[in-house]
């Protein structure tokens, strides 16, 4: 691992370490310690996904245009203005606006990182890395979320200042130690069709061209909308309304998600690194359909209480075990399927897909899994093998160096839906 690599996987774990002190207790602060009541929270947590919706389409022509680091520099001090802005908020417009910077500069630095990481590492370690990277924030979200529960004192809000104030160090502090980083030079945009004239409109056809990629965001989206978007509202609905699930036993279920991922992550990587990349995806929509059945079993089997809860936990586990197969599988197979000097394009639009579907995914979910439980299992079940089904039909568009890297030499990148020898060897 290079000095590069090093320091963005340090800022990787900083910047998630900052998060983990404020996203948990997001809707306390703003509805009870501010007290602006639950709608005004409401909108503050959606206006997130609204602010990376908004920004995220011009984020990766300013990736491909000026490089990733000046971006991502942005981004970061836009995010700790946002944050250090709402820790001090008290009106309902002060916090909205900060909420948009915030969210805002946290849905561009995704996009920029992962291009970072890209720059930064060849076909043979992209994997790895991106492993790294999914392992790193979990710990970092772990950790934070842990001190920032110890910190934070609903009855003063002071303490919530402090809290935002530390996620805004951790920004500036991801900026100090980025703006070290030394990215190998990038490789010029090519293979643009002949008469381009290299616009916003021309890449994203480009792109759109792309019939492996616009597959794997199909399936993107759907692998985004049926687990990512269900922790924290219509799984925890259904656990609270059908299992009878405690707050604290909600609490176990998130840490067991965590503690899989990260005890699991590099046992995992093994085994991927020599699977083709469609067979790995369609073997995690497999492991969360089964989540799903004993998500039934914990709220619609006739079990006892402890049964019920030991049974929703083991479902937070196995998603757990499916994001930690997905992490170096979904990300470097976007970088593989970009042109040269097109990932941050690629990664931004990406990011879009999962942000859509994180927005989409609580607005259906979160209803479904409070009152219609049998229902809610069925259809998410039914999501799950779409999973399955999506990543078989993707397999058959990928090239073999795409699907399972290790089985070419060179990196083979596909262009407008045809495999071609890259000529540049990343660093």
């Amino acid at each position: 691992m290079g000095a590069a690599m090093r320091r963005i996987h340090v800022g990787n774990a900083l910047g998630a370490f900052g998060l983990g002190f404020t996203v948990p207790y997001l809707y306390v602060y703003v509805a009870q310690v501010r007290d602006l009541g639950a709608t005004t929270a409401g909108l503050v947590l959606a206006i997130f996904a609204v602010a990376a919706l908004v920004v995220l389409p011009f984020a990766g022509r300013a990736i491909v245009g000026r490089g990733p680091l000046p971006v991502l520099l942005t981004a970061l001090v836009t995010a700790a203005v946002g944050s250090m802005s709402l820790g001090l908020a008290t009106g309902a417009t002060t916090v909205l606006l900060s909420a948009a910077a915030l969210g805002a500069g946290q849905a561009v630095t995704q996009p920029a990182l992962a291009t970072m990481i890209v720059d930064c590492s060849g076909a043979e370690t992209r994997s790895r890395a991106f492993a790294t990277q999914f392992f790193l924030q979990n710990l970092g979200l772990g950790v934070g979320g842990l001190i920032g529960g110890h910190l934070v004192d609903p009855s003063r809000a002071g303490s919530f200042t402090l809290l935002f104030s530390i996620q805004a160090a951790m920004f500036l502090l991801l900026v100090a130690v980025m703006a070290t980083v030394r990215i190998p030079r990038a490789a010029k945009v090519t293979d643009m069709p002949t008469g381009s004239t290299g616009s916003a409109k021309e890449s994203w056809k480009q792109l759109l061209g792309n019939r492996a990629m616009v597959q794997l965001s199909v399936l993107g989206f759907v692998l985004f909308f049926a687990c990512y978007g269900q922790f924290e509202s219509g799984l925890s609905a259904y656990g609270v309304e059908a299992a009878g699930i405690s707050t604290s036993a909600l609490g176990t279920a998130l840490a067991a998600n965590t503690a899989v991922i990260v005890v699991a992550q590099f046992v995992v990587l093994r085994f991927v690194e020599r699977r083709r990349r469609s067979r790995v995806i369609a073997a995690v929509g497999l492991i969360w359909a089964v989540a799903w059945a004993v998500a039934g079993v914990a709220g619609l089997g006739q079990v006892s209480q402890t049964m019920a809860t030991a049974a929703f936990v083991s479902t937070y586990a196995l998603f757990g075990l499916g994001e930690a197969m997905l992490s170096p599988t979904v990300a470097p197979l976007v970088a593989d399927l970009a042109p040269e000097g097109m990932a941050g394009q690629y990664n931004s639009a990406f990011a879009l897909v999962k942000q859509l579907a994180l927005a989409v995914g609580p607005a259906v979910g979160g209803p479904m899994g409070a009152s219609w439980h049998a229902t809610y299992v069925v259809v998410f079940l039914l999501f799950s093998l779409g999973i399955v089904v999506l990543a078989v039909r993707l397999g058959r568009v990928l090239t073999g160096a795409q699907d399972l890297p290790g089985s070419a030499r060179s990196r083979v990148v596909a262009r407008g839906g045809t495999a071609v020898e890259s000529a540049v060897a990343r660093a």
